[in-house]
Order: structure tokens, then sequence, then C-alpha cells
């Protein structure tokens, strides 16, 4: 190439886009238009790129590596923030649930004066001791043979405490025995968890009075222990589904749907101070409706042939 005025300008503008592309140089590479000029310039101006690039590496290392040290500064806080967002997120949608939860025992705990100590359910116990792990203890203040609820009913009684947790027989379970009271006759008696076998899931319900007169869809409540413990008063128990009449039996006995579901415990409350009096029956959810008798079909009267309508009486002569 001659040395002439129009080959040093063709030079420095050579110069010029080099050193431009290798200043404003992505570390990787991403831009189209860079790399589109890039091919061009290193096509045209070949040899000069070269020259200028490595005249001029050491800029390009400092310009890419401060972008770089921004981007790989800024990534990990970028990481950071979205998975805070996604816990947040996580936390938002389960505090809905729990929202609920909390929300109906607090309704149910101010409706009988009882105050408690909220927890979560952390694990479950298995085998004949059916037990749950609640995620409060003797640093929120509580203690052994304290009664646990929900926001349905009964739940069990604390039976063991560490600092943070504690442990809950549950009402349902073969140990477990309860002191209720029938609404509105008052009737007192106890109900016991079933086991397995036909009636799981049930309380049975034995009443002191032998002569009671028990009905599906009674309802009945915790009778007072001796000094509020292990249960308190007016705790919702459940609801009488049927009734065994045993010959020969010194109590009447039936069978109690709880109210409290046990397959699915999650927020509960622990009674830290018991009512003041004794709210009776006033937890109590209402009953549902029954729904209506169905009206016996009347049967169709018998069609009358017209052989057996009587005859008129003929005229006597």
């Amino acid at each position: 190439m001659r040395d002439t005025r129009r080959t040093r300008l063709l030079l420095g503008v050579a110069l010029l886009a080099a050193l431009a592309l290798i200043a404003v140089n992505y570390q990787n590479g991403s831009s189209p238009v860079i790399r589109v000029m890039r091919h061009v310039a290193s096509s045209v101006f070949g040899g000069a790129e070269r020259i200028v690039g490595t005249a001029t590496a050491p800029i390009g290392r400092f310009v890419g590596g401060g972008l770089a040290g921004a981007g790989g500064g800024q990534v990990p806080s970028l990481q950071r923030k979205l998975a805070r967002m996604r816990a947040e997120l996580s936390a938002a949608e389960l505090s809905k649930h729990d929202y609920h939860e909390l929300s109906r025992l607090l309704e149910l705990a101010g409706a009988g004066r009882y105050r408690v100590v909220t927890a979560s359910v952390i694990g479950f116990g298995q085998g004949y001791q059916r037990t749950v792990t609640l995620n409060a203890g003797s640093a929120d203040g509580v203690r052994p043979q304290q009664t646990v609820l929900d926001g349905d009913g009964l739940v069990g009684q604390v039976i063991s405490v560490g600092a943070t947790t504690c442990t809950v027989l549950l009402a349902s379970a073969a140990s477990s025995v309860v002191g209720v009271r029938l609404a509105p006759s008052g009737q007192i008696g106890w109900v016991t968890g079933s086991g397995s076998g036909q009636s799981a899931g049930l309380f049975k319900l034995a009443v002191l009075n032998p002569g009671a007169v028990l009905t599906p869809g009674e309802q009945l409540v915790t009778a007072a222990s001796v000094h509020d413990r292990p249960f308190v008063p007016g705790v919702p128990v459940g609801q009488i589904v049927s009734v065994r009449n045993r010959a020969g039996a010194l109590t009447a006995q039936a069978l109690v749907r709880p109210y409290a579901d046990f397959a699915a415990l999650d927020v509960v409350g622990i009674v830290i101070t018991p009512p003041r009096r004794d709210p009776h029956f006033s937890v109590l959810p209402p009953k549902p409706p029954k729904p209506p008798a169905r009206k016996p079909k009347a049967s169709p009267s018998p069609s009358r042939s017209p052989s057996a309508s009587p005859s008129p009486a003929s005229p006597r002569s």
C-alpha cells in the first residue's frame, strides 16, 4: 500500500475503530452489532486491528473487567433478591392458609375466653400413642397437662414440654380419656379414642346415667377437670352419630364424630389461662339443618267400574 494521504486517513479510521471496539468490548460478546462491526473491521483492516488490539489489550481488559466486576457483583445480589422474593411468595401463599386457620382459632378462643399460645404442628408420632409435636415450649409459657385446641375444637393435651417444643397426646388416641358434657341436657360422661376398626376416627362415648337417652346429633363439650387440668371447660368435642344399646350395659354408649380433623392438624392453640367462667355450650358450632322430611306418596284411588255403580231405584208400580 502506497504511503498517501488517503492511505493514512484509512489507517487512522481503522485504528480508531479497533480501539473503540476493544474499549467497549463485552466479555461475553453478546451484542450482535459489536460482533458484525468486529467482523467487518477484521476483514478490511485485519493487520491494523491486530496491532492496535495488542497495544490496547490492557485497556480492553480493564474496561471489560470493570463491567464484568460490576456484573459479577450484581448477579449474586440479584440471585439473592430472587431467592428472597421466591421465599416471600411461598410464605405469602402459606400464610393465606395459616391466616385462615389462625383466625378461626382466635375466634373460638375469644368465644370461650381462653388465653392461648399459638403453635404449629412440626411432627407426628406413630404407633399406639398418637401424638404430635408443636413448636412451642416452656419458653412460651407451655406446661404439661394443658388443653390444646384448634379452630374446630378439642385436639388433645400437653404431656411433655421442652424449651421450644412440646408433645401433645391427641384426644383420638386409644389411651386418651376426656370428660364431656352433653348439650343441652348437661349429662356427664367421657369419650375415648376408638383406635382401629370400623369405628376408627370416632370417639366412644359413655355417660354416667344408665337411664340417659342419647340421640344422634347431640353435641358434646369438655367438662372441667380439677383445677382445669388437663381440660378446660366448654371446648367443642364432637357430635353423636350413632347410639349403642347394649343389653345389660351399666352406662349409655354412643359413637361421636370429633369436630377436629386429626389427620390435617396445622395451626393450634395451647390454653395457658383457663376462662374465669365456664362458657358451657356457648362455643359450640350451630347444628346443621335437618333435611326436610319426605312426604309419603299418596296411593292412587282404585277406579270404579261402571257395573259397580249403584243403579237407580226402579219406581214402584
